[in-house]
This record gives C-alpha cells, structure tokens and sequence, in this order.
C-alpha cells in the first residue's frame, strides 16, 4: 500500500497538476527548514525549496513509489545545497535575514530536538536553546550536522536518512551518535548541563 506522498507522485506523474500543489503545502515549509539550518539566509532557503520543488515535478517520472518519497526529496535537496554552497561558498553563511516561521512546524522541530537533547528548562526558554543548538550544529563536520537535521529537524527515519544521504545505515547511526556526543560536549561547554546525565 502507497503512502499519501506515494499516491501524490502517481497523480502527478498521470498529469495531475493539483497532486503537485499538494505535495508542495506538505513539503515545502520543512524544506525551507532544512536549507536555512544550513545556510543561515531565509531567501536562498526560500528559492532552494522552490528549485527542489521544481526538480521533483521535473523529474516525477524518475521517481517509483516504494515509500521513501522524503529520503528521494532530501537526496535532491542534499545534492542542490551540495552545487549551491560549491558555487557561492563565499557568501552561503554571511547574510543571515529574518524569515517567517511556521509555528505548528516549529513547535514540533523543538519538540523533537528537547527529546534528543533534553532540555535543561531552568535555564533556557525552548525557543532559545533551540537557537543555541542551530549555532552550535555549524562547528560540527557536515555529513554529522545533515544526519541530525533529516532526523531530528526533517523528522526522517534512521533508513530515510541514509537512503537521503546515499550511505548504510550503520554509518548514519554512528553520525548521529557522533553528532549528538559533540552537540552535549558543546552545551556542557556553555554552561548547559544535560539533565539526563547530570542526575
């Protein structure tokens, strides 16, 4: 049985134009997301979305309905952020601007980031230690830093995020382990002490 992404991509590869505006109110905000995460610029976020978005229409075809519609998308997204931070290297991290959030998408991001890194309350409002973290995820090596976005930010599953990443599943679990030990050594080192290890 198809999931509803699945079934979104067969109307759409039938001429369905509407499936296509449909998976994008489903897909873009997340993407504009997981571009900013990386690349601190609200419009080029924006725009890469958008390009993803186009690439997918253009190459629906390409696409076979196996369920593993996001890790398909995140791979393009992952290839485009790869061609875009080669050409403008330069400029990626310089112009960080203001952007609308969507709050239900972002309530649910910092959800999931206090589970994976429990949230030490009596010092931080959710929303602060969430901007503490973003910071912090750009001084650890890239592959570690995607694997936590798709997972964490993205909500991929651990075999989405791998098939995203065109790696095993071993290794993105060992990423993740990895980017998750660096993000507490970190907070531990501003002064934010897990409560889960801090007993």
């Amino acid at each position: 049985m198809h999931d509803e992404d699945d079934e979104l991509m067969l109307r759409l590869q039938g001429g369905d134009e509407a499936a296509f505006e449909q998976l994008v109110q489903r897909h873009q905000s997340p993407l504009i997301g997981f571009f900013h995460r990386q690349l601190r610029d609200w419009q080029l976020a924006e725009d890469l979305s958008q390009e993803t978005l186009l690439r997918i229409h253009a190459t629906a075809w390409d696409y076979l309905p196996r369920g593993i519609f996001k890790a398909w998308m995140y791979r393009i997204a992952r290839n485009l952020l790869i061609d875009t931070t080669r050409r403008r290297a330069h400029d990626c991290l310089v112009h960080a601007a203001k952007g609308r959030h969507h709050d239900d998408d972002r309530e649910e991001m910092i959800a999931r980031l206090s589970e994976e890194l429990p949230l030490p309350e009596e010092r931080l409002h959710q929303r602060e230690f969430a901007s503490v973290v973003d910071d912090l995820l750009h001084n650890i090596p890239e592959d570690q830093r995607l694997t936590f976005i798709l997972h964490i930010y993205a909500g991929l599953s651990l075999p989405e995020v791998a098939e995203a990443m065109e790696t095993n599943l071993p290794t993105t679990k060992s990423r993740l382990r990895l980017a998750r030990e660096k993000l507490r050594e970190k907070l531990a080192a501003r002064g934010f002490v897990d409560p889960s290890i801090a007993g």
